[in-house]
């Protein structure tokens, strides 16, 4: 044993280990009475057709030893029974068929859901993104894994259907091995030679040639398609990133032609689709490779019984029924020997699949171990928003902001400070998303349902303007004239006869229109606290002034308070106390701090 091989029986075991932890789940879940029923019924049908060729192979014999006889009864009588052993195998290959697919689809369905739960529970899509394209704060720590959306999609799919056809595929070739194995040892006699004086037989001699030529077969393929799985994983995350590009491309279209970068997308798009077509030539290349040497291999196949049996044929020890079932029974052995051979480049991908698949669950798991709250939170005895030496950091573990706060209901208060210092991520902290925070956070009862949060860029969903509106919740929780005058309130009076109307309302509506839908979900849903991250950076002034007055109005009658980040002065005269984040030296690195005062003109 070389010094290597250990280490390959660990890897080998840890990632059987892992393909397991991906497989086993669904067999353990509020659905496995379902689950485990269709894997038995397939166990039971794949065993049902094994059985029926092994009637098929002594048919053989009967069939061909009538033929080379003439006895015309014995033939006709065979065909007969050719008819129902043929009948009731394809009733068994439909049903078989039928509830592998049951199995695959139900798998993935629930595979799906608890990827999409785990996903976008507990802020995990937006927290792997941040991981992704900020950068990891712990030294060698994993990158997050790319296009999410494919896992879920693409990958789910593929090993569910993968992983029941290739199990089901090795079942049956075990099955098929156990059942010809004997009869191809008794078919086939024994060889025997001289050997240095002595004469030497070798018992069941068919047997061994089929397990030494698929041994060789073997081998050979596993070293020549072996780059595929390297090639198949790449494949999948070069074809996700392409389609990501295009993806892209078509949201910010306006932008792109504005700019007139059509020329620069399409150099990022040949670039990415350069790179799709490259590694795609390499795995092709090495399926080429593969697909010679199965080729010969398999029809090799063919005539290799026949070869090694003549000698018996033509000597008179054997018929030509028994011929054929010994050709029968040698393909079968083979093709059950062949098994990694013949689905060696399904392996590969399978494998690909199940590599992207655990990094992904190990992105989550990582997620969901690192779910510990860094800031203590609390409920608020007074029913005022507290800051309690809050401290901020960038992803990478740089320190960037810290604060001890105080908002009050009645308060309007603006906070202000350079670009880059913080702002934006102390409204994360305060809505709870931000995992780079530390401190104490105290917060009014019912602080989540009862406070909104308004971004620069909202997200509008594509459906009815209605479901935009009143994202995310149903928009059947609101009456046609309460969105109405919402949007009316909003400035947005002529979108009010389209709420009905499907589209993509985030590239339909210009930058200013898409900021006041984001108000207008606020003067719909009435909440005490409202925090504005220039939220009105796109409107006019006294577009401003107005959806200002319609902002105050609603914190003042609701007896809560509205906290705003904008640059523009006009903002300032619907604030009444400021925040102000200042630069503090501490040692090496710049930390801002965040001064509260009254707001003076």
């Amino acid at each position: 044993m070389t010094s290597s091989t250990p280490g390959k029986f660990a890897r080998f075991k840890g990632n059987a280990a892992k393909i397991w932890r991906l497989s086993l789940p669904y067999f353990q879940s509020d659905e496995k009475w379902k689950a485990r029923a269709l894997l038995a019924a397939i166990v039971v049908l794949n065993l049902a057709a094994v059985y029926m060729l092994v009637l098929l192979n002594e048919w053989n014999r009967v069939f061909y030893d009538a033929l080379q006889n003439k006895d015309q009864a014995v033939f006709w009588q065979q065909l007969g029974r050719f008819a129902y052993l043929a009948f009731a195998f394809i009733i068994i290959a439909v049903y078989k068929f039928y509830l592998t697919q049951l199995l695959e689809v139900r798998w993935r369905a629930w595979m799906t859901a608890q990827y999409l739960q785990r996903w976008l529970g507990h802020h995990a899509f937006y927290r792997m993104e941040l991981a992704r394209f900020e950068g990891r704060t712990a030294p060698g720590s994993t990158a997050s894994p790319d296009n999410p959306d494919q896992r879920i999609q693409e990958d789910v799919n593929q090993f569910t259907s993968y992983t029941v056809s290739l199990s089901m595929g090795l079942l049956n070739a075990v099955v098929t091995l156990a059942s010809f194995v004997g009869i191809l040892w008794g078919l086939s006699g024994a060889f025997s030679f001289s050997l240095g004086g002595h004469d030497v037989t070798i018992p069941g001699f068919m047997v061994w040639m089929a397990v030494l030529y698929c041994a060789l077969g073997s081998l050979i393929t596993h070293f020549v398609g072996k780059p595929q799985i390297a090639l198949n994983y790449e494949q999948q995350r070069l074809e996700a990133d392409f389609r990501h590009h295009l993806v892209r491309v078509r949201e910010y279209s306006e932008p792109i032609a504005l700019d007139r970068g059509e020329r620069v997308e399409k150099q990022q798009l040949d670039l990415r689709f350069s790179h799709v077509l490259r590694n795609y030539l390499d795995l092709i290349r090495t399926q080429k490779r593969l697909v010679w040497f199965t080729s010969f291999f398999g029809q090799a196949a063919v005539i290799f019984p026949f070869i090694v049996a003549a000698p018996r044929f033509f000597s008179g020890a054997i018929q030509l029924g028994e011929l054929m079932q010994i050709a029968s029974a040698f393909d079968r052995v083979q093709t059950a020997l062949s098994w990694f051979v013949e689905n060696y480049s399904t392996l590969a991908t399978w494998r690909a699949t199940a590599d992207r698949l655990t990094h992904f669950e190990d992105a989550l798991s990582r997620h969901e171990a690192s779910l510990a709250p860094t800031v203590e939170t609390t409920t608020s005895p007074d029913g005022s928003l507290q800051l309690d030496r809050l401290a901020l950091a960038l992803p990478q573990g740089t320190r960037l902001a810290r604060a001890s706060l105080q908002a009050h209901t009645g308060d309007r208060i603006l906070v202000s400070g350079p670009s880059g210092s913080g702002k934006s991520t102390l409204f994360r902290a305060i809505a709870g998303i931000w995992p780079h925070a530390s401190g104490g956070l105290a917060l009014p009862a019912n602080f989540r349902d009862e406070a909104m949060f308004i971004p620069q860029q909202p997200y509008l969903p594509q459906g009815p303007l209605r479901d935009a509106l009143a994202y995310p919740e149903p928009a059947s929780r609101y009456t046609d004239e309460a969105l109405a005058q919402a949007l009316r309130d909003a400035l947005l009076p002529h979108l009010v006869h389209r709420l009905d109307e499907d589209d993509a309302w985030g590239q339909r509506l210009s930058g200013g229109e898409r900021q006041r839908l984001a108000i207008a979900r606020v003067l719909l849903k009435q909440p005490r606290w409202v925090f504005a991250d220039e939220a009105t950076s796109a409107l006019d002034a006294p577009a401003e002034q107005a959806v200002y007055d319609k902002l105050s109005a609603l914190v003042q009658r609701r007896n809560g308070a509205l906290v705003s980040i904008a640059h523009r002065p006009g903002v300032a005269a619907f604030h009444t106390r400021r925040w102000t984040l200042e630069k503090r030296p501490q040692g090496e690195e710049t930390v801002y701090t965040i001064q509260a005062g009254a707001l003076t003109s």
